[in-house]
């Protein structure tokens, strides 16, 4: 089992997506979509910018990995397909990738990493699905959103607090994170994403 952490400077809800009962990494990030496997975990922390610092915005174990192309096509996550006019839940729906056969183009769904008028933004596009063709699925999560508490001193080691990741953990530092996560008797989603509240979210109104 590895563990992956890195700060999510942006929380929109979109990149994790945490709604629906199912937390999905399927944008952004790409080395640890590339690299992560059922039964591995990964921790979002806060970012300074937003006076997250030091906190956990999310954590979940790897239940399942999938591909682009099955996720848009899985009957199980087409509510995860963005509506951009519709609530904030929708409208940062990650479900935005797909081809019209599998040796083709990509195609990216008008979303939060598209440009306006539903124009592909091709560097998003690129990062997204340029390194790797995989989704991460969790149904064992806890997203705390904007209810994100302090890491305790014992787990001050998973905040890197720079862009990029993080995944050479000590079994000690790997042990005293699952500790704390059984120790939270919760799961699913408990808050909002953090930058509901902010201008950059506004945008989205």
């Amino acid at each position: 089992m590895a563990l992956f952490s890195y700060v999510t400077r942006w929380d929109h809800g979109f990149a994790p997506n945490p709604f629906f009962g199912v937390l999905t990494l399927a944008t952004c990030k790409p080395d640890i979509r590339k690299k992560a496997v059922v039964g591995d975990w990964i921790v979002g922390t806060g970012s300074a910018s937003r006076k997250m610092d030091g906190r956990v915005i999310f954590a979940m174990r790897v239940t399942e990995v999938s591909n682009f192309d099955d996720y848009w096509r899985d009957p199980r996550f087409q509510n995860k397909k963005p509506i951009v006019e519709g609530s904030y839940k929708l409208r940062f729906g990650d479900n935005i990738y797909h081809r019209v056969d599998r040796t083709g183009p990509w195609i990216q769904a008008d979303s939060r990493h598209s440009k306006e008028n539903a124009v592909a933004n091709e560097i998003n596009m690129k990062r997204d699905t340029g390194k790797t063709d995989r989704v991460l699925i969790s149904n064992d999560f806890i997203y705390w959103g904007d209810q994100a508490p302090n890491l305790t001193k014992g787990l001050k080691a998973l905040h890197l607090g720079h862009p990029g990741h993080k995944e050479h953990f000590t079994k000690q530092e790997t042990d005293a994170f699952i500790a704390w996560v059984i120790g939270q008797n919760k799961r699913g989603r408990i808050g909002d994403p953090v930058d509901w509240a902010d201008r950059y979210a506004r945008r989205w109104k």
